[in-house]
């Protein structure tokens, strides 16, 4: 069986669960460090932020340090490429994309010195079609080494359900990013266990169809039971299984990501037992509780 890791989709959500935030539902107050405490319960985190230009223009290398330096020696950090490379410059080389990603690459290199870096994840915009896959290909052919990193592609556009993007992939060692979303998106096909690297990633973007806030969403421990026989079997074919819960809206991926470890077979500390069982009563006390009953798929 393939190693498992397991955490949510960023960590720094400063405000009260009513305004999404994690203070109160997991984090004690507003002055605890966040990394800091987010780590004694899970042994990853992808960090998002670093996607968001008006974030990523702020960061040095001095930012990665400084993470690494708070979180236990075997903690991981899967890092989300910058907007530029994939939505601006649309992994286009004539546009740069590659000079852009080398600069992201250096810049979150102490993580790399530390052994700290997971995977790096590139999340296509969903007008990122598979017409658009010449510029793909060229772009990866151009990749630092997937010896030298784990990298994982997530698709958002229904027309990459063919057989050629999971070939390319498995040609570059390239993961392709297995997802639990909406229905209406008509991403299933990403639902299904689709292996094209030595290494695999799977996130749970939450099920919610009002509007554009996919996240927040609280899963069934129905909804999340099929996926318990496919992690599985997915760690029979990698050698490591990254599974983020991106549904981090009012703390909802503390829960269900805590209920996912203990549901593979993975028992609970004393710590994260309190931690569920406090995140819960927060979110029910709070009528904070919106799951599939609400929002049905």
């Amino acid at each position: 069986m393939g190693e498992f890791l397991l955490g949510c989709s960023g960590w720094n959500y400063p405000d009260t669960a009513d305004k999404g935030g994690w203070i109160g539902v997991f984090y004690p107050d507003k002055d605890t460090k966040r990394l800091r405490y987010y780590s004694q319960f899970f042994n990853t985190a992808e960090m998002d932020s670093t996607f968001y230009e008006k974030f990523y223009s702020h960061m040095t290398k001095g930012t990665f340090i400084g993470m690494s330096r708070a979180t236990p020696e075997k903690f991981q950090f899967s890092i989300k490429v910058p907007e530029t490379v994939t939505h601006v410059k649309r992994l286009d080389i004539k546009k740069g994309a590659m000079t852009s990603f080398e600069e992201f690459l250096d810049k979150i290199s102490p993580l790399k010195t530390a052994n700290k870096l997971g995977a790096i994840l590139f999340q296509l915009p969903p007008s990122f079609t598979v017409s658009e896959f010449k510029n793909t290909e060229q772009f990866l052919d151009r990749l630092p080494t997937a010896n030298d990193y784990d990298y994982a592609m997530e698709f958002r556009h229904p027309s990459w359900e063919t057989e050629g993007p999971w070939e390319m992939l498995k040609h570059y060692n390239i993961a392709v990013v297995m997802t639990d979303s909406p229905a209406k998106e008509n991403l299933q096909f990403l639902s299904r266990i689709t292996i094209t690297a030595d290494h695999s990633f799977l996130r749970f973007h939450g099920r919610n169809t009002r509007g554009h806030y996919w996240y927040n969403y609280l899963y069934s421990e129905q909804e999340l039971k099929p996926w318990v026989e496919k992690v599985d079997l997915i760690r029979k074919q990698t050698k490591i299984l990254r599974v983020y819960f991106n549904n981090h809206y009012g703390g909802k991926a503390v829960v269900n990501a805590l209920q996912f470890k203990a549901m593979t077979g993975h028992s609970l500390s004393e710590i994260e037992t309190n931690a569920l069982e406090h995140a819960q009563k927060y979110l029910s006390t709070h009528g904070l509780l919106t799951s599939s009953s609400i929002y049905p798929s």
